[in-house]
């Protein structure tokens, strides 16, 4: 990506310009301070242009073809033609109006990469009479989230309630709170846990998982303690438990809802106060972990009938995040599709026909995320032509009732349009994909019918 050098004259008399009508000394004195920052940071004025952009942003965010100076805000990182708000998402830079105070929202930007998710932190700059008079922007790139198809592992969508989720897992992946993993079984609990844990200082330690579903409390037990040598008939030789591997590093307990109820009361036991010995052992044993657990229990509803103990959920659960189901995010679907594609390297590339997409866009997904890859891998043993079209898809899939995407939407169709601009409750982005359209079309169509 190229870099840009210092904004040349003319951006510059246009960024003191700007700053003169509202705080210069204040606002120049910013701009010279960011500068020396780390960190990717953006001046604004009160009506969304940029001012300035330190070098941290200039080279992550800034292209030496795209003008950015003297630009709104929103057009440079969404591509909008009206502020977030207008376009149907959170913009902190009316909250922090309303507040006076700073807000955090995980955005989409396009980048010189493509979109990405964007941490993004805003500041208000006030003047003696508590004025807005500028506006500090500080952005960091989300790097436990795909927006885009990846050929690498790990959480891929770009959904409203795909980004609460990643929002809420940024927010808690710094600190040291456990971290309660809830969603129906194939929405991604253990990738989810695994970007805590690389988004956490512990990154570079072992993220260690356990299993708790199908074992015995005795076999449990020994894999989470480990034991000693003797400690019953076949124990060799000492062996080191999952806790003692994950020093320094994230304990994953996958599926917690499993765990023997008498061996509740040592796992409580190892998280209150650190330490645990081994089976057959005496010597009292130090952990060192992160805490990250999962379910797709109801454990509210094992607790009121005695089948987990009240105060392991509340050592477990300080920061709960809820796992949407597929069926929550179906706007994800092309972008999980594509994703599913292009990870069977080594096999030809595969295109998915509009109506197939269709079809897939429409269906409830039961299993979820798991279920999905399924079926691209069982359709792709059926597109010998390279395309995958609904006769390849499961027949459960075909008859499901479907809402279809509009993927032409001519004149005479408006009104459906209408009535799915009525009825959509993510924003105009997901809405834009599920119609099959460009989020631009669908802001001309929309602007032209009054509901921009």
């Amino acid at each position: 990506m190229t870099t840009l050098p210092t904004p040349d004259s003319g951006a510059a008399t246009a960024a003191a310009s700007a700053s003169a009508r509202h705080d210069p000394a204040q606002v120049q004195a910013l701009i010279s301070f960011l500068e020396q920052e780390s960190h990717p940071m953006i001046v604004l004025d009160p009506d969304y242009n940029i001012l300035a952009a330190n070098l941290a942003y200039r080279r992550q965010f800034a292209t030496d073809d795209k003008p950015y100076i003297g630009q709104k805000c929103y057009r440079v990182s969404h591509h909008y033609d009206v502020p977030c708000d207008q376009a149907g998402e959170h913009c902190p830079m009316k909250r922090a109006i309303e507040t006076r105070g700073r807000d955090r929202v995980l955005h989409i930007h396009h980048t010189p990469r493509g979109q990405e998710h964007v941490d993004v932190e805003l500041r208000p700059i006030l003047n003696e009479g508590r004025e807005i008079v500028a506006y500090v922007e500080r952005l960091a790139v989300v790097r436990s989230a795909s927006a885009r198809p990846s050929t690498e592992e790990g959480l891929v969508g770009s959904s409203a309630r795909f980004n609460g989720a990643i929002a809420a897992l940024e927010r808690v992946a710094p600190s040291m709170l456990p971290v309660l993993l809830l969603g129906e079984s194939g929405t991604g609990k253990e990738l989810f846990a695994r970007a805590v844990h690389e988004a956490s200082a512990r990154a570079g330690k072992p993220f260690v998982v356990v299993d708790c579903s199908g074992l015995t409390e005795t076999l449990f037990e020994s894999e989470l303690f480990g034991y000693e040598k003797g400690a019953f008939t076949g124990a060799v030789n000492r062996k080191q438990g999952l806790v003692e591997t994950a020093r320094g590093g994230t304990l994953f307990l996958d599926e917690i809802g499993d765990v023997p109820l008498g061996m509740q009361v040592k796992l409580l036991r190892l998280i209150e106060t650190g330490t645990f010995r081994r089976v057959g052992g005496t010597d009292t044993l130090h952990a060192d972990f992160r805490l990250v657990a999962a379910t797709h229990k109801p454990l509210r509803e094992m607790i009121a009938d005695g089948r987990f103990r009240q105060d392991l959920y509340y050592r477990i659960s300080a920061f709960p995040i809820q796992l949407p189901a597929l069926r929550e995010r179906l706007a994800d679907i092309p972008l999980l599709v594509n994703t599913i594609l292009q990870r069977n390297q080594g096999q030809p590339r595969l295109t998915v026909d509009p109506a197939a997409m269709a079809l897939l866009c429409s269906y409830g997904w039961p299993g979820n995320i798991r279920e999905l890859r399924n079926v691209i891998e069982r359709a792709r043993l059926f597109a010998d032509q390279g395309t995958i079209h609904p006769e390849h898809l499961p027949p459960e899939i075909v008859r499901a009732e479907s809402v279809k995407p509009v993927l032409a939407l001519e004149t005479d169709r408006d009104e459906g349009l209408r009535h799915r601009f009525k009825d959509f409750e993510g924003t105009r982005r997901e809405l834009a994909v599920a119609l099959g359209i460009s989020e631009r079309t669908l802001y001309r169509r929309l602007k032209s019918l009054g509901l921009a």
